[in-house]
């Protein structure tokens, strides 16, 4: 009998581990982050969406080209959360979106200025972080030097840089900012800046699925009607302002 019931757990622990989605993911507070509640907020909306189709997500945190790597090759079902984009869809089933991401221009307060496209921009200095991408106009005017942009290695050196005034605005996503603004940065240091009201950039960010796993074809139109049905709840949108509170920079 002893052994009968170590087998059944045996095959009960089996199942629950193959019943886990596994699934990789990067550090971006507050939407993704290993050691945040619920590892981050949209960990959390892709979590509790496969929950209500009765799926288990297993998180696995890398550097980011990593955790596409592990999800493009099939090593691991999928990946959250990223742009949409023609080259993804050949290798991935993708989401309905899953958060909205807009980037704006912070600046030092009573600096204030207005602009309604990138051209109105080419007198400032800029800084922008290695390797994002603030949009096409963006990335056309600085290759073509129309912009004077220096491109720094983090994020929250661009605000220090702000701060100093060794720049004149800095892009950033403006959720992701007042986090690190406040998670980095003294109550005085935040008093002096704020954002334009009009964004540089919006784009949703979706989950990845690998073509490469059987299944995921089905597993994301189960994710898709998950997420449906969290958004129709009014979760979605109250864990997206609960994780803004009691972040604030008034423009």
């Amino acid at each position: 009998m002893r052994a009968l019931l170590l087998l059944f757990s045996l095959l009960f622990t089996n199942l629950a581990v193959a019943d886990e989605l596994r699934l990789t993911n990067g550090e971006w507070p507050p939407y993704l982050g290993a050691q945040l509640p619920h590892q981050g907020v949209a960990s959390r909306i892709v979590a509790e969406a496969f929950a209500l189709e009765g799926i288990a997500v297993s998180w696995e945190f890398h550097p980011w080209a990593r955790s596409l790597q592990l999800a493009e090759k099939g090593q691991r079902a999928g990946s959250a959360v990223w742009l949409h984009s023609t080259e993804r869809e050949q290798q991935f089933f993708i989401s309905d979106p899953v958060i909205e991401s807009g980037y704006y221009l912070f600046h030092r307060k009573g600096e204030d200025f207005d602009w309604h496209s990138v051209d109105d921009l080419h007198d400032l200095r800029i800084a922008g972080t290695r390797g994002y991408d603030y949009g096409a106009a963006f990335q056309q005017a600085e290759a073509a030097g129309a912009l004077q942009v220096r491109r720094i290695t983090s994020d929250e050196l661009g605000f220090r840089q702000l701060l100093a005034g060794r720049i004149d605005v800095f892009p950033m996503d403006k959720v992701v900012g007042f986090d690190m603004l406040h998670q980095h940065f003294s109550a005085a240091e935040r008093a002096q800046l704020s954002f334009h009201p009009k964004p540089l950039r919006s784009d949703s960010l979706h989950l990845l699925l690998s073509r490469e796993v059987a299944g995921n074809a089905e597993l994301i139109d189960r994710f898709n009607r998950g997420l449906r049905q969290l958004r129709a709840s009014g979760k979605v949108a109250q864990y997206l302002l609960d994780v803004q509170q009691p972040l604030s920079l008034a423009p």
